[in-house]
């Protein structure tokens, strides 16, 4: 079966959002996996980023960030859908693909031989991929994941999409969706596209906390240091993907958004983009500290908070001046 996208992975250029110059290398499976299928597609994903702005804390997390299906069919002509799973997957998958749809799976890392050295064959993680080509005679899966594209076949193929044996009754079906291109989908040039940004940005700079997230961030961190100073390394890693991670990798998109809108002549507030990008690098040494602070039992100082609380009332101010 030919793939949507004709791609190899030894030659395959991952979008500069994921270059070697980054503070957040990854920031979330979903977000990470559009941004190459964007890509890939010959479509800008910056111009989609304004969600990010929108982001809060949630109480116990921050936003799991993620494209908005709207924006995506807005700028690019992409209805994204979900995907009824009453067949075996495989099938569903081959269906969609030979459709000229890419696939949107949640898939095990277990089996994804990208993740050698942290998951594959260690932990059973879900994670999300975009299936671009599949082959289910040779057993040959094509697949968007974190900041590339790479393949699998063999074993990790059968085990991956669960061929071998009934599947355990207690293993639900994954989420899946699928990703249709309009026949009337716009592509418009890179001044029409950005235009098009600004109405998305208004939309989400209307839905963006009314009230600094980043203070009540700061008091639940700081009752949460009390267990957290307790726990194992695996506990630091799972909270600090749900908040510093979340966060941080959010805002670094946010300010390449508007570096981008600046690069074009059409950020009315320049300084922003440098204020949540000071939120990101902020974020990523307190990740570090909180690390070493667990590890040694030591008290972590959460002034670093207040600044980037300042940092966000200073960038966010400026937006909803000059674009709401």
């Amino acid at each position: 079966m030919k793939p949507i996208i004709p791609l190899n992975p030894a030659t395959y250029r991952r979008h500069p959002i994921h270059g070697e110059n980054r503070v957040w290398a990854e920031t979330n499976c979903y977000s990470d996996v559009v941004i190459e299928l964007l890509h890939a597609l010959g479509l800008e994903p910056i111009a989609a980023l304004p969600f990010t702005l929108a982001i809060d804390f949630e109480g116990d997390q921050w936003t799991f960030f993620k494209f908005a299906d709207a924006d995506l069919l807005e700028l690019y002509g992409l209805d994204i859908q979900e995907l009824a799973v009453w067949r075996p997957l495989a099938q569903h998958i081959a269906d969609q693909v030979a459709a000229g749809r890419p696939v949107l799976v949640e898939l095990d890392s277990c089996f994804l031989p990208d993740t050698a050295g942290t998951a594959y064959r260690l932990a059973h993680v879900k994670s999300t991929v975009a299936v671009n080509e599949i082959d289910l005679e040779r057993r040959h899966l094509g697949y968007f994941h974190n900041q590339g594209y790479y393949v699998l076949e063999g074993q990790d193929f059968i085990d991956v999409l669960q061929l071998d044996g009934p599947v355990h009754e207690r293993v639900l079906p994954p989420y899946v969706e699928y990703v249709k291109t309009l026949p009337d989908a716009p592509r418009p040039d890179t001044p029409a596209l950005a235009q098009l940004s600004l109405n998305v940005l208004k939309k989400h700079l209307a839905r963006a906390p009314q009230r600094n997230p980043f203070n009540a961030f700061k008091a639940r961190f700081n009752a949460d240091l009390d267990w957290l100073m307790g726990a194992d390394i695996d506990v630091f890693h799972s909270y600090s993907f749900a908040t510093l991670r979340q966060f941080g990798a959010c805002y670094e998109l946010a300010a390449t958004y508007l570096e981008w809108l600046t690069q074009l002549g059409l950020n009315r507030a320049p300084d922003s983009g440098a204020a949540f990008l000071q939120i990101a690098q902020g974020a990523k040494a307190l990740q570090f500290q909180l690390a070493r602070a667990m590890a040694r039992k030591k008290p972590l100082e959460l002034g670093a908070l207040d600044d980037m609380a300042r940092l966000w009332d200073q960038g966010m101010d400026a937006l909803r001046r000059h674009h709401a």
